[in-house]
This record gives structure tokens, sequence and C-alpha cells, in this order.
């Protein structure tokens, strides 16, 4: 089976259990977000890809597939491949205006979340942990729902409440239920912070204290009198205390405050492909050029990266060559009861089923390759 090579770059962001880094095929430069996880961690990776498969609109950040591998030091990752959003986060984006976005921005910015969130919720699917740092703001210019590492299908509530606790509807943070009226409560506090620049609960200090104001206070956060009358309405009726008076998603895209609104899909002409497989996309092309070609991929993909990153005055990506680590990857995607696993060692991989093997063929001295010693004398 043939073997396909992607770089790893800087690290653009983490969480609890997960890494995301920018990453680039190989061959053809093309930009693309990993998310990684160690294989031991990795169930809320491997659920949000289950999600996103079964997941197409341009309003949800699209997966491009997934593999498994590993470090000479033989610690097993699995690797989550995901649509790069150049613009960053909501939370970017507050910033970008100084901390207040004007009405007519956020009238935009709220149909294009609510789109997304009705298309979740039209496919049974409840986010669980929408806030500004999970809008992202694609390559076409518009806002799109990203990290469902909490998202669960509505229908399934097994895996309890989650997300972040100042986010939470107050029947969540009571511990209750987490349907996807707490979507709508937590859309209400994005718009909140969208028109403040500070979290919907800024006099709470700690979790816990949060969570026991929004589960019993019998209280709401507050909406910035500035705002117009539909859009206070708005906000209204995504931060009702009781579920059940709450608007749905689709209820509130016939809104006032959005109906009239216009969103960047609307003005540009973009075609949509949301690819399923790694198969999909140009970057997992078979390698079956020179080896000495290989390198100069490598250089383009990294070239392609920085020039990505002096573009963006808003991200501030510092990182020297020995940020960018050489993987290489099966074609496929492999299933969760045959996991091919790629283990990457400088630029040498061995496949195997369901185990681990590390390939260390090489020497101090050798000839090599790799992308860190770009075809020389291999230092380790």
């Amino acid at each position: 089976m043939a073997m396909l090579t992607w770089l790893r770059g800087p690290v653009i962001g983490s969480g609890a259990t997960a890494t995301v880094s920018l990453a680039a095929g190989a061959s053809s430069g093309d930009i693309f977000a990993v998310k990684s996880a160690e294989i031991s961690r990795s169930g809320a990776l491997r659920r949000e890809q289950s999600i996103l498969s079964a997941l197409d609109s341009p309003s949800v950040v699209s997966c491009l597939g997934f593999d498994v591998s590993g470090v000479p030091g033989g610690t097993v990752f699995y690797n989550l491949f995901l649509e790069y959003a150049p613009g960053g986060s909501l939370v970017d984006e507050i910033k970008r205006y100084g901390g207040r976005i004007p009405e007519a921005e956020i009238r935009s910015r709220t149909r294009e979340i609510l789109e997304g969130i009705a298309y979740l919720h039209g496919q049974g699917v409840v986010h669980c942990d929408l806030k500004p740092g999970n809008v992202l703001i694609g390559s076409d210019g518009r806002a799109k729902i990203g990290d469902l590492g909490c998202a669960r299908w509505g229908a399934d509530g097994k895996w309890g409440i989650r997300g972040s606790p100042m986010y939470m509807a107050p029947e969540a943070a009571r511990g209750e239920d987490q349907g996807m009226q707490a979507d709508v409560w937590a859309l209400g506090c994005v718009l909140v912070e969208m028109a403040t620049g500070i979290p919907p609960w800024p006099e709470v200090v700690d979790a816990v204290a949060g969570i026991h104001r929004i589960g019993f206070s019998g209280k709401s956060p507050a909406i910035p009198a500035w705002l117009s009358h539909e859009a206070r309405d708005f906000i209204g009726n995504c931060l009702k205390t009781d579920p059940a008076e709450r608007w749905t998603a689709e209820q509130l895209l016939r809104h006032p405050f959005v109906e009239s609104s216009f969103s960047v899909s609307d003005c540009l002409d973009f075609s949509w492909i949301s690819p399923k497989s790694t198969l999909d996309l140009s970057f997992w092309k078979s390698m079956e050029d020179e080896e000495d070609e290989e390198e100069e991929f490598a250089k383009a993909a990294e070239g392609r990266i920085r020039e990505l990153a002096s573009s963006a005055p808003a991200c501030d990506w510092i990182w020297n060559d020995g940020d960018w680590i050489d993987v290489r990857s099966l074609a496929g995607e492999p299933t969760t009861t045959d996991v091919a696993v790629a283990v990457a060692d400088a630029g040498t991989a061995e496949v195997v089923s369901n185990n681990l093997i590390a390939n260390n063929t090489r020497s101090r001295g050798d000839t090599c390759k790799c992308f860190e010693c770009k075809g020389g004398i291999h230092a380790n």
C-alpha cells in the first residue's frame, strides 16, 4: 500500500486532551489543521470524527479524514484532519473590533452561526459547547461551527453534561438536560460577548460559583442596552431560563433581527465540496514521484504555510525548522476494528494492524532523506 506524507507545523491551539497544529500536504502544499491526542485519550476525538463524517454543510468545519501515527519514543497519536480556518475564531474577531462588534456585523455573524446550529439540530446533533472560541472564520469569510469534541447525537444522553460552564444553560448547569435548547442559550451568550467583549457572567470568578448562579439564580446574562430593540428581543428569546419557552434555531432564523440580514455566503460565488475521506483530497495523491522530488515538495509546503502565516496579521505564529515533523499516513481511512498504524520515525514507517512496531532502521552517519536531515547525514 502506498504511503503518503504530510507535514505537521506549529501548534495553533490546545485543549485538555488534544492539540491543534497547522499542517500541509507534502506533495501539494495544501493547508489544513490536524487535531491530535494520545491514542489512550482520544475517545472524544474519535466521537468528533464519527459525527463530523456524517455532516455536510458550509456552516460547519469540515472533517478531511483521520489517521493514527507514532513517534520514535513509542507514543501513538490519533490525528483528525480538519478544514483550516485562516480567519481565526470569533474571539479573534472581537479583539480586532476592539472589544465590541458593531450591530450590523453582529447581525451577519449571528445568521451564519445560527445556520450552522440549525443544520446541526436538523441532523439530530447537539453541539454542547458553543462559545466564541468554537466559532471559526473560514477562507470564504463566513463563520463556521467548529470543535465538536463535546457534541453528541440528540437521542444519546449517556455521556452526561459537558461543555464550558460559562455558556451552559440553566437546565444543564443543574444536571437535568442538555438538549438542543441548550445550544440556543449558548448562542445568546455568544451574542452578549460579541456586543460587549466580555464573557456573559463577568462577575463570576470560578466555575463552581458560575454553575450555581446559572443553574439556581433564575437570572440570565445582562443584555447590552445600546443594542436595537430587535437585537435585544432576539437575545431575550435565546436566554429564557425555561427551555420550553426558548425559541428553536429554526424559529430564530425567521426573527427580524437576522431574517433581513445578509451572510457573507450570499454575496460570494463559491462551490462547496465536503470531502468524506482523505482519498477525496488533492494532497493525498499517491506518492509515485522520485525521492529527490519529495524533498522539493516538502520545502514547497513549508514555504506555502509561512506565506499564509505572514499574510494574516491577526496571527502571531513563530517557529523554526525544528517545528516541522515529516509524518507518513495511509492512503485510506482505518477502521476502529482494524487500525492501520503509520509509525513516523524521521520519514521511515512500517504499517501494522492493531500493533505498533518501531522501525528505526537508520544509524547515525547514514545518508538520510527525512525532512529534518534534508538529504544529509542522519543525526540521531
